[in-house]
């Protein structure tokens, strides 16, 4: 497997960079001549000429001098180390690169790791070296667990670290243009307000996550402190206060947190009469649905893939908003948001046979070892069995195309995000509402 590694001079003035070249010329080439690390990167601060205060440093450009020592070794300096790392962080992405070898000043480490643990995801593995530079031009790199690190970093070093993060992402250009928010003709606007996200507007750069993404996980590229911003971003243009949002907690079940309860480690719906607090499902192939009552001013959103829609996820959220907080099912409104349709979305015989238990209507071609499925007709048809009035149910069977906001993911990939088209590192839109003050 290719591994990259980054050299840390970042805090490092010119004349010790410039008296370290020889060894760093030496390591570069023990690196890159090994097939398992074709990748260097040397990690600098790039301080502008008009911030210099030492007018007597007249050594040449110890950058410039870095840039030659091999073909294949790349200096990326900036005055920021959220700009430098974001920036390698792209390069390591463009390549596809998971495995980092971290060689860093030992009183570094603490505060590098931070840096990592905000902008990379637990789906790279960083290994730490130490490099003790001297002024001299003396360079000693050492194994990491032959050193006793404990440095521990401050309440304050870890604020500045997030402020730094931060002020970064937040500097840079919205991709594909403003975010696009998809509203439902359905839900009351003067009492609620909500809408469904697009993948326009955030700074997530890789194809497959780009660019409003709002999900992190594991097993994606897409750090939290990037999701956050892309959150930020959203909230902005759609006017909801990002520090009073909720995002349910996925496990393609049937549970519903009341909110005002307490939290249950995971579950797939949320309802609650609280004012100015947002509340959010996620989908990228699975609905996100958007439950409101403008009798009793109580709302819920829900997500539901294949497995909550056969456990009852939908009907699940209007229960609890009728049992909490005495909603009447004839008041209560129901919006189907962005989701794969039946033209992409199969299943196993032996799972589309359950479908077809709700509604032969749910399944095509179903003598087919894997036919097509249509949560959305499922999901209608057992809202409608549980009392949820059809003219209250808006989906992709109503009559006006322009009030269609159950359009396939997997379909309009210059719209939404979707598992299906993209593979697992995709990214993900989200449904949100939210009761007006």
């Amino acid at each position: 497997m290719a591994e990259a590694v980054l050299i840390d001079l970042f805090s490092l003035r010119g004349n010790c960079i410039q008296k370290s070249l020889s060894f760093l010329k030496d390591m570069v080439v023990k690196r890159t001549n090994n097939n398992n690390a074709p990748f260097v990167y040397i990690m600098c601060c790039q301080t502008p000429s008009c911030e210099r205060t030492d007018v007597k440093d007249v050594t040449p450009d110890p950058i410039g001098r870095l840039r030659v020592l091999r073909e294949d070794c790349e200096v990326v300096s900036n005055p920021s180390m959220a700009a430098v790392l974001y920036s390698v962080k792209q390069k390591l992405d463009a390549k596809n690169l998971s495995v980092i070898k971290m060689i860093v000043p030992p009183k570094k480490r603490a505060l590098i790791k931070a840096y990592v643990d905000c902008l990379f995801t637990a789906l790279y593995r960083f290994e730490f070296e130490f490099l003790l530079v001297g002024c001299e031009g003396t360079c000693v790199q050492q194994p990491v667990e032959n050193q006793n690190d404990r440095d521990i970093l401050s309440r304050e070093q870890l604020w500045d670290i997030q402020n730094d993060i931060q002020t970064y992402l937040g500097s840079l250009q919205n991709l594909q243009g403003a975010p696009t928010i998809l509203r439902s003709c359905l839900i009351p606007d003067r009492l609620f307000l909500h809408g469904f996200s697009t993948r326009a507007g955030g700074i997530s750069y890789i194809p497959t996550l780009s660019s409003l993404n709002l999900f992190s996980s594991s097993r994606r590229r897409d750090p939290t402190a990037v999701v956050s911003e892309n959150l930020r971003r959203l909230a902005r243009a759609a006017g909801f206060n990002p520090e009073a949002f909720h995002l349910v907690k996925v496990d393609h079940a049937s549970e519903v947190w009341v909110m005002g309860k307490p939290e249950p480690d995971s579950y797939d719906g949320i309802v609650t009469d609280q004012k100015g607090v947002t509340i959010a499902a996620p989908g990228a192939d699975c609905i996100p649905l958007l439950f409101s009552d403008p009798i009793k001013r109580v709302c819920g959103a829900a997500h539901s893939g294949w497995k909550g829609t056969l456990l009852g996820v939908a009907m699940a959220t209007v229960n609890a908003m009728v049992v909490e907080f005495g909603c009447s099912l004839k008041d209560i409104l129901v919006v189907l948001g962005p989701s794969v349709g039946p033209c992409c979305f199969t299943l196993p015989r032996e799972e589309a046979k359950k479908f077809h238990a709700i509604h032969p209507d749910c399944v095509r071609f179903y003598d087919s070892p894997e036919p097509y499925i249509d949560i959305r007709k499922a999901t209608r048809v057992l809202l409608e069995h549980g009392g949820i009035l059809p003219q209250n149910i808006q989906d992709d069977s109503v009559t006006d195309r322009s009030q269609n906001l159950t359009l396939c993911t997997s379909c309009h990939p210059d719209k939404f995000f979707s598992n299906v088209r993209d593979g697992t590192n995709f990214g993900t839109q989200i449904g949100f509402i939210s009761i007006k003050e």
